[in-house]
C-alpha cells in the first residue's frame, strides 16, 4: 500500500521551478532515499511535503487523502513529521522541553510519558541531558534530539532531510544505525541524504533527482550499481 504518493508535483520560488513535475511513491513500511547534488530540489520537495511550501501544481496524497496545500500543522496532525536540514531544534529550551514540543498533539500525560521513555531508551545520551539547554549540545546530539522530537509525535511517516550533514564520522554511523533500526521496526521514511552510499545501504527504494527532475528510480541495491550513480555519487 502506498502511504505517500507525489503526482506531477511542481514547486517554484517565484518564476523559478525547483521541482519540475515529479512522481514519487513511498509504500507503508519502506525506507525510500532521494539522492542528488546540491540544488537538485531535494529540500524543496521535503518542505512541500510537510506543508512549509505550497506546490504550484500537482498532488500530494498521504494515506489516500489529498493534502496538497494543507498547512504544516495540519499535515503534522495527520502523522507526517519532518526532521529538517540543519536540525532546527529550539536551542534556548532544554532537551526535555524540546521533546515535549514533539508531543504537542497528545493530551494524555501517561501517553506523553510513555513516548518520552521510548525515545530516551533509543537515545540514552538524551536521558543524561534532559535539563541541559539543547543549543549547548554537540551537533550529533542535536540531531538525535531532532529525531527524538519527531518520534514523540508517534508519526506514521518520517521525512529526514540530510540527517548526517555536518556530523563527525562516529555520529554519522550512529544516525544510520538508528535509521536501520527504524526500518526494522517497519517505520515509513523518506530520506534525503548526500551521503549516497550510506543512504542506499539503508533504503529499500531510491530515486535520483537532478535539477528538479527524477532521472532514475528503482530498488536501492540496483541503483547503487548503476554506472552513472557510481560515477556521480559514490566516488566511482
Amino acid at each position: 500500500m502506498s502511504l505517500l504518493a507525489v503526482e506531477r508535483l511542481v514547486v517554484a520560488y517565484g518564476r523559478t521551478a525547483a521541482v519540475k513535475g515529479i512522481d514519487l511513491t513511498v509504500a507503508e513500511g519502506q525506507v525510500v532515499c532521494l539522492i542528488g547534488a546540491n540544488g537538485a530540489g531535494k529540500t524543496t520537495l521535503m518542505r512541500a511535503l510537510s506543508g512549509l511550501l505550497r506546490p504550484q501544481s500537482g498532488r500530494i496524497l498521504f494515506g489516500g487523502t489529498d493534502i496538497t496545500g494543507f498547512s504544516a500543522h495540519r499535515i503534522a496532525a495527520l502523522g507526517m513529521r519532518h526532521v529538517p536540514e540543519g536540525r532546527q531544534i529550539f536551542a534556548g529550551l532544554t532537551v526535555a522541553e524540546n521533546l515535549s514540543v514533539g508531543a504537542w498533539l497528545e493530551q494524555v500525560p501517561a501517553e506523553r510519558a510513555r513516548r518520552q521513555e521510548q525515545v530516551l531508551a533509543r537515545f540514552p545520551r538524551l536521558r543524561e541531558r534532559l535539563s541541559q539547554l539543547a543549543g549547548s549540545m554537540s551537533g550529533g546530539e542535536q540531531q538525535m534530539l531532532a529525531l527524538g522530537r519527531a518520534l514523540m509525535g508517534a508519526p506514521r511517516r518520517l521525512l529526514l532531510d540530510e540527517p548526517s550533514m555536518g556530523l563527525a564520522p562516529l555520529f554519522v554511523e550512529e544516525i544510520f544505525a538508528i535509521i536501520a533500526d527504524l526500518r526494522r521496526e517497519g517505520r515509513t521514511i523518506l530520506l534525503v541524504e548526500q551521503n549516497a552510499s550510506a543512504a542506499l545501504e539503508v533504503a529499500d527504494v531510491a530515486y535520483v533527482l537532478e535539477t528538479g527532475r527524477i532521472v532514475l528510480q528503482g530498488k536501492a541495491a540496483e541503483v547503487a550499481h548503476d554506472p552513472a550513480v557510481v560515477a556521480a555519487y559514490l566516488g566511482g
